[in-house]
């Protein structure tokens, strides 16, 4: 019997040489596989070619080089080149330094990516059969497409916000159907997120990384002190000018990125703050950093609200679509949520450049190739887990030689709910389960689980588990269907991309001195019922599960809800500090012997620390991780 079924229209869409490398393949559209570079290497943020996420792909998908329709990069390198030219040549004389750095890498290797990219490839195939056709969307077009066509809008605005792609920064699109119209850009140098960056390399955090960091040390800050309004009306007049549309212009003369090789002009900046950049790694946190954090966190609102505003009127659409890597800043899409301006938003799990292979992909299928688009209800992300999984016999093979003990659950239910159980006698648990998460947040296949309920938790988490800044929040797990019951919020927040408050049935109230408390004594002054998870403004980041795309972490918050009444679990990446998130079991669990994590779960399989063999280590393991 012959099978005449047409094969699938397969593209692989990759991101790299920059940050966050990463792969993506659809089939007819229908998003496959996807996966960040840096959790084969265990390089945090890799930005070499994903040559491991790309032979994952084809290895798990069947396919050689040659089964490919096309693959496409996630931005234009010509286009690239002709902004640093362009950029060098406005800024002459200044910028010698960056020039002479940059350039030998670019003559030598990125002007000719085509040739790169095409032995990386043949690399990973070597049949000799002839190699799919390249193709080079543009950065911006890659973010927009990988935010309207997965989301399930038929029509809707997109708003892109991120460092620099090739010349754009921001851009606002109308996505209709299978097509994408860009109606307003702003170029580089002015550039929101560059903005942003600067302000976490003035406040100790590392550039490209700890961005998250200055969102959350901004609830620190005092919206009512004078040096926190100080603040920002000095960025408002003397750093960015926002336009009524949401436009800006940055002022130049105190930034040094453009053609430097630092973010910021510290002697402007050290004028207008009148204080220095805090040394990174400094072992308290300042309070004129957290109102500096507030004051940035504040302008950055400010700007996406008004950009958001500009997108609504147009576009005429009631729904927004997000991307780049301020689309990660969950604390101003929040802040969108609340102010009512769209009925929905829908913002893509890998906003940033990692997010870009996907959207590559997606763009050649439905603009390059002219396919139809049919949204799916949810979205088409599938939970964001699109990684690789491993069966119980792959599981118990790669562990053998470290002669773990575990305990089998062959029962689904009894397996949940004694992680219930272990939750509530106060145990760390690492999870591991599935398919692993696409973007830089583990959803409950690569998580590390506790109690929020437990006063102590959040503390232990940081300095005992992730070996982190014990000012550093954690989101909490809920199901979809009980989120209203413990935050306010009436939507689905399934990738964790939405800081909204705790209700306020839930809050504790404050010691009269409460404000005048150190860093540390509020962050460890219980706020809620729900302490671990519970922001010292109230906030939290939430995810909402569901039982459609990760069943049986929805039986295990169903299970302790039942069991102990509470419906809420926190939850953070399976990793420590400088660590990309786990990939394979291996992974999972040396980073559970190196930590103080009392018991993990690979799919049924139990590990008890007690049980365990002590890992042959000297400690010299944390040398591996640079510190983010």
């Amino acid at each position: 019997m012959t099978n005449n079924q047409e094969k699938p229209t397969y593209i692989l869409g990759v991101s790299a040489y920059y940050h966050d490398s990463a792969a993506a393949l659809i089939a007819d559209g229908r998003i496959v596989a996807a996966a960040h570079e840096e959790r084969f290497t265990r390089k945090k943020h890799d930005s070499s070619f994903p040559s491991r996420a790309v032979a994952w792909i084809l290895e798990e998908s069947g396919l050689r080089m040659a089964d490919l329709e096309s693959v496409v990069f996630y931005d234009k390198p010509f286009l690239k080149f002709e902004r640093l030219l362009e950029t060098y040549h406005a800024f002459a004389p200044g910028g010698l330094r960056s020039f002479l750095t940059a350039m030998p890498v670019w003559i030598r290797e990125k002007l000719f990516m085509r040739t790169m990219l095409h032995r990386e490839l043949q690399a990973l195939d070597k049949s000799g059969a002839p190699l799919p056709p390249l193709h080079f969307p543009e950065h911006h077009l890659s973010h927009a497409a990988s935010a309207f066509f997965p989301s399930p809008f038929e029509e809707a605005a997109v708003l892109t916000i991120d460092g620099v792609g090739e010349w754009s920064t921001t851009s606002i699109c109308k996505g209709s159907g299978n097509s994408l119209e860009v109606l307003r850009e702003i170029n580089f140098p002015h550039s929101l997120g560059l903005l942003y960056t600067a302000f976490t390399a003035y406040c100790g955090f590392k550039v490209n990384s700890g961005e998250y960091k200055l969102m959350g040390l901004a609830p620190y800050g005092d919206p009512d002190s004078e040096e926190t309004k100080r603040f920002r009306e000095t960025i408002e007049k003397e750093l960015v000018d926002i336009r009524p549309d949401g436009s800006y212009l940055l002022n130049m003369a105190c930034f040094d990125y453009a053609t430097g090789l630092r973010m910021y002009n510290e002697a402007a900046w050290r004028r207008l703050f009148g204080v220095g950049p805090r040394t990174a790694e400094s072992e308290d946190v300042e309070p004129v950093y957290m109102n500096m954090a507030l004051a940035i966190q504040q302008v950055t609102e400010k700007i996406v609200l008004t950009l958001a505003a500009t997108a609504r009127k147009l576009t005429g659409s009631q729904n927004l679509c997000l991307a780049g890597g301020v689309a990660l800043n969950c604390v101003a899409n929040g802040k969108l949520l609340e102010s009512g301006q769209f009925d929905k938003i829908w913002v893509q799990p890998a906003s940033g450049d990692a997010g870009g292979a996907l959207g590559a992909a997606l763009a050649w299928w439905h603009i390059g190739l002219g396919k139809e688009r049919v949204p799916e209800p949810d979205d088409a992300m599938q939970g964001a887990y699109l990684g690789p999984a491993y069966s119980r016999d792959e599981i118990e093979r790669s562990l053998k030689r470290f002669h773990a003990p575990f305990q089998t659950m062959l029962d689904e239910q009894e397996l949940v709910d004694r992680v219930a159980d272990l939750l509530d006698e106060g145990k760390v648990v690492g999870w591991f389960q599935g398919r692993m998460e696409y973007g830089p947040r583990a959803l409950g296949g690569r998580s590390i689980l506790a109690d929020p309920r437990n006063p102590e938790m959040q503390k232990r988490l940081n300095l005992k588990i992730k070996y982190r800044e014990g000012f550093r929040p954690f989101a909490p797990a809920v199901r979809e269907e009980d989120v209203a019951e413990y935050f306010d919020i009436n939507v689905r927040s399934p990738y964790m991309l939405m800081v909204r408050p705790v209700i306020d049935k839930l809050l504790l109230p404050l010691p009269e001195n409460y404000k005048n408390m150190s860093l540390w004594d509020r962050l460890y002054q219980p706020r809620s019922t729900l302490p671990a998870i519970t922001h010292i403004d109230n906030s939290a980041r939430i995810q909402s599960v569901s039982q459609k795309t990760n069943p049986r972490f929805w039986a295990l918050l169903e299970s302790f809800k039942r069991r102990y009444g509470c419906g809420v679990i926190v939850n953070t990446s399976f990793n420590v500090r400088g660590e990309p998130i786990v990939r394979s079991p291996e992974d999972a669990y040396v980073c559970f012997m190196r930590t103080e994590m009392d018991c993990l779960v690979l799919e049924n399989l139990i590990f008890y620390k007690e049980d365990q063999p002590p890992l042959p280590d000297d400690g010299s393991w944390r040398k591996e991780y640079v510190l983010d």
